[in-house]
């Protein structure tokens, strides 16, 4: 049964799964009993700290672990909106509140209630780890972008800048707009939201760009892709070790700089793909913004320096919104992040201590986990690819859903307003 006819029934559903996931993750939080290392040391130790610097008027100074961009201040901020709590408590009441709304967004009646189903039963297989960062408000931030962008544009793209303003990667929610009015309409409105609350930040914090240095200085973590190879070197001999660097672990060695540059050329290589794959498109459904997205996001996670635990919770949010549509090509691709979130709390907090020591456990747990997010990455850009720039357009599932549904709309049309014919080559953006 569609979810468009009978919202209720899902939604009745959901509530309680959703409810008790969330108090299981909660407890495992605040018992912090799994693995080597205490999951809430941010919220309790870092994000405190910061939250006295930032209210002292001014960003962290010779922290190498601030690599944030000045958006996120106001994030450690936001803690205390809620002065009656300490930061911990305040915390993660808000960071709960930004979950239900993900969920609450995802299940509005009219769209699939897969998507709501992956957010709701996936998250909790990252453990204790999601509400203890600060990565599910961005993803919020980033999903809210996606799903207003198509009615409204304007406040798709200010959502986004919002968002990219704490974390970066959410800006790549724009890059699968169609080309027009709508992806102009949502770049102009990223552009002037970001430059205006820069320019405030700018005004009402010091040294608000010193985080562009720690980025820099970056190296491999054990965790990447490129620490996975990394990582089987040192286990057949090679002179690699493990420092703790700009708080996280960063192998070092001689083949480690090698390692980080191939990582930055890929990185500009996805990129160059992904404009290349933009000027090929040729149609555009509801689901392409969506679809480009986790593509996007894939492609730039698998080949960065850097891989955190949390990063999971950026994918299964993308791939959510992705499921919410009849018309997404990236089912396969949310079954494999499925696997890969699972496989990823094996390897934090659960097993972290084999992944340092480079064990025969810890380097198999890496080569899986990295093996499925490459996987995933291969098969986003490989579907992407084949049902926007295909002749025979689009997605034969979804046109074989219409056909038996005819209430369901089919995809086989561009969205409405995005004649792409009817574009003189000055409107192409």
């Amino acid at each position: 049964m569609d979810a468009a006819r009978s919202p209720r029934i899902p939604a009745l559903a959901l509530v309680p799964v959703w409810v008790l996931t969330r108090l299981g993750m909660l407890y495992l939080l605040v018992q912090d009993g799994i693995g080597v290392r205490n999951v809430n040391d941010e919220v309790e130790f870092l994000y405190p700290r910061w939250a006295l610097q930032l209210a002292d008027g001014s960003f962290p100074v010779d922290d190498v672990t601030w690599q944030y961009p000045p958006g996120a201040g106001l994030l450690f901020l936001s803690p205390e909106l809620l002065p009656f709590l300490d930061y911990f408590a305040a915390f993660l009441v808000l960071t709960f509140a930004a979950d239900a709304l993900v969920a609450l967004a995802l299940a509005r009646p009219g769209r699939r209630p897969a998507g709501v189903w992956l957010w709701t039963a996936g998250l909790p297989l990252l453990l204790n780890v999601p509400h203890g960062r600060f990565d599910i408000q961005v993803t919020a931030l980033a999903v809210l972008a996606l799903l207003s962008s198509r009615r409204n544009p304007r406040l798709g793209g200010a959502l986004a800048a919002l968002g990219a303003l704490v974390k970066v990667w959410p800006l790549l929610t724009l890059l699968g707009l169609e080309r027009g009015r709508t992806g102009r309409d949502a770049w102009r409105s990223a552009a002037v939201t970001a430059a205006a609350l820069l320019a405030v930040l700018a005004l009402a914090f010091r040294h608000s760009f010193d985080f562009l240095q720690q980025q820099g200085a970056r190296g491999v973590q054990i965790e990447s892709l490129g620490g996975t190879v990394l990582g089987l070197m040192r286990a057949s001999g090679a002179p690699i070790g493990i420092e703790s660097r700009y708080g996280a672990l960063e192998f070092s060695g001689p083949q480690v700089g090698t390692v980080a540059q191939l990582s930055l050329l890929l990185t500009a290589a996805a990129f160059g793909w992904l404009m290349f794959w933009r000027g090929r498109a040729s149609r555009w459904t509801e689901a392409t913004p969506f679809d480009a997205a986790l593509a996007a996001v894939l492609l730039f996670t698998v080949t960065s320096r850097v891989i955190s635990p949390q990063y999971m919770v950026w994918l299964l949010g993308l791939a959510a919104v992705c499921l919410t549509s009849r018309c997404t090509t990236q089912r396969p691709v949310a079954w494999v992040l499925l696997a890969a979130t699972g496989v990823t709390a094996l390897a934090f907090p659960t097993y972290y201590l084999e992944v340092m020591q480079g064990t025969a456990l810890g380097n198999t747990l890496m080569v899986v986990r990295n093996g499925l997010l490459l996987t995933a990455a291969l098969l986003s850009c490989h579907r992407l690819w084949r049902e926007t720039t295909a002749p025979a357009y689009p997605a034969a599932e979804a046109d074989s859903a219409s056909r038996a549904d005819p209430a369901v709309p089919a995809c086989t049309a561009p969205l409405a307003g995005a004649d792409l014919s009817r574009q003189s080559a000055a409107d192409q953006m």
